[in-house]
């Protein structure tokens, strides 16, 4: 009894056990990715050329800082930094009411003056002609008295009536030279008024950029204080730091290429002066190089200088074939169909591409231009 109430339940669960088993389906095996079609590039070494890197600043060529000439308030100040200037145009005006009035005063002077022209002048012509008279009368005078006909007082009295007429002119004439002096002063102080007149308006000297701007309108300007300062507009040059070992190589006059990170172009350039003294603290010289006309060009961006250095073997891949996850660098290699990553640290930028320091062999077949799908082990088909 005790045996044939365990079997009863056993019977319908190995029923079912087996009924399950019999209906279990075959699992299928997933189908392969396509393989990714690539370009690959073999690494070869080659010879490239060597350069020297010097770091530096752009430089205007020509800056000048705009001060005022005359005491007086400032008017106006009719630019800020960053706009563009032309050359004489009135950037600042100083309000100098006593120039105003010292103009006046001097062109009164020379007005009077040049008035007193025909009085003296027409004193001039009759002391002339009281001259000539005397003189007439003298000659005559004198053949008589030659004659006994006129006594010795009468000729006397000729004689003096044409000293005196010959002063009376010279008086005249030197009244005259006093007038054109008095008239040359008054032309003067109406020069040097009309000078400190021109100085009440700041001018650019040369068309430019302003990059500072010193003073606000209301202040009081004095001479010599400065208003704006601005640089010569595509005068620029770099001021690279040369290190001494390289003082002998760098000469006034060698070929550079100028690299402007922050406009990503390359500039062909040529050291116009080489400064004389060295730094003793960072025993460097300062190599000053004149720099193309550019609009885009501005003072205080950081360049580097590469100056040739000979050549050297060294391993290159094109720069496609980078890829950079923040500061690491990777290639993909074809390695039996699959592509293997592999970390690089990479070197100078070649005209063949990018220099490879370390993580590349001479043979190694480098995919030039990865897809942005492709990752490390996945199956890849070599395409010329």
């Amino acid at each position: 009894m005790f045996s044939s109430k365990i079997l009863i339940p056993l019977a319908p669960a190995a029923l079912l056990i087996s009924g399950c088993g019999s209906h279990t389906p075959e699992k299928k095996a997933a189908p392969q990715a396509a393989p990714i079609a690539v370009s690959v590039q073999q690494v070869q070494p080659a010879t490239v050329a060597e350069v020297y890197e010097a770091t530096g600043t752009v430089r205007a060529r020509t800056t000048s800082v705009l001060s005022a000439r005359i005491m007086g308030y400032i008017r106006s100040i009719n630019a800020q930094a960053g706009d563009t200037v032309r050359a004489g145009q009135t950037i600042a005006v100083i309000d100098a009411k006593e120039i105003d009035d010292a103009v006046a005063q001097a062109n009164a002077a020379v007005l009077e003056a040049r008035a007193a022209v025909p009085e003296v002048d027409n004193a001039i012509a009759a002391a002339k002609a009281q001259l000539d008279l005397a003189e007439s009368t003298m000659k005559r005078m004198r053949s008589l008295y030659d004659q006994k006909s006129i006594t010795s007082q009468e000729f006397d009295e000729v004689q003096a009536r044409q000293r005196m007429a010959s002063a009376n002119h010279k008086m005249a004439q030197a009244k005259r030279e006093q007038l054109n002096a008095r008239i040359a002063q008054a032309e003067s102080g109406l020069a040097q008024a009309s000078v400190n007149k021109v100085y009440t308006e700041v001018k650019a000297p040369f068309a430019g950029i302003v990059t500072e701007r010193k003073a606000e309108p209301g202040m009081l300007a004095a001479p010599g204080m400065p208003i704006l300062v601005i640089e010569q507009a595509g005068a620029y040059r770099l001021e690279a730091a040369i290190e001494e070992s390289r003082i002998a190589s760098v000469k006034q006059g060698s070929k550079v290429k100028v690299r402007l990170d922050s406009l990503d172009r390359d500039i062909e350039a040529r050291v116009s002066e080489i400064m004389p003294a060295l730094d003793p603290v960072s025993r460097t010289f300062t190599a000053r190089i004149d720099l193309p006309s550019s609009q885009l060009i501005r003072s205080g961006l950081f360049a580097r200088a590469l100056f040739p250095a000979g050549e050297k073997q060294a391993l290159a891949v094109p720069t496609s074939a980078i890829r950079q996850h923040g500061q690491v660098q990777s290639v993909f290699v074809a390695d039996n169909g699959v592509a293997r990553a592999r970390l690089v640290k990479t070197g100078a930028t070649l005209e063949t591409g990018v220099e490879i320091l370390s993580g590349l062999m001479a043979g190694d077949r480098v995919i030039a231009n990865p897809p942005s799908t492709l990752s490390d082990g996945a199956r890849i088909e070599v395409r010329q």
